[in-house]
């Protein structure tokens, strides 16, 4: 049974060997929607570091209620922004992982945009900041050549 599982880790079926990819091949260039997806997500990170920072100034300038509170909300927006960073490479590099979690991020960015134009606090300028960007990953995510594209090959 070891011997199995040991010949299934070093097959090509898991991985593909260095020595197969030329130092003076190119890879492929991503199809153009990829491409769009990927600049999406790398705004959405950029937006959230943006926001890290604003909560950053706030904190050592303001007084806070909740000092703890006020960290670890700069802590939670810094590893949003890390893991939108990540998703915006592995789209870039196709990868099939991607597609979950970006689908789930824009669902949730769609819903906090919903809930900006509700209310008595509403703020409709960032609601439609956080709407039309999840709106169009969302489109593009479905569309064939970006699921062909992060399809995991079998």
């Amino acid at each position: 049974m070891v011997a199995y599982r040991y010949r299934l880790i070093n097959s090509l079926v898991w991985d593909v060997a260095v020595s197969e990819l030329s130092p003076n091949s190119s890879r492929p260039k991503p199809p153009p929607l990829l491409a769009v997806l990927a600049g999406v997500i790398l705004l959405e990170a950029i937006a959230m570091l943006v926001v890290a920072v604003v909560l950053l100034v706030e904190l050592l300038t303001q007084p806070a209620a909740s000092v703890a509170g006020a960290l670890f909300l700069v802590v939670v927006t810094v590893a949003a922004a890390a893991g939108l960073f990540a998703l915006a490479v592995g789209t870039l590099r196709r990868r099939g992982w991607t597609r979950g979690p970006t689908f789930v991020w824009q669902f949730v960015q769609l819903a906090i945009a919903v809930g900006a134009f509700q209310g008595q606090f509403a703020r409709v300028d960032i609601g439609w900041l956080l709407l039309i960007p999840s709106v169009v990953a969302i489109a593009l995510l479905f569309t064939p050549s970006v699921m062909n594209a992060t399809r995991r090959s079998s």
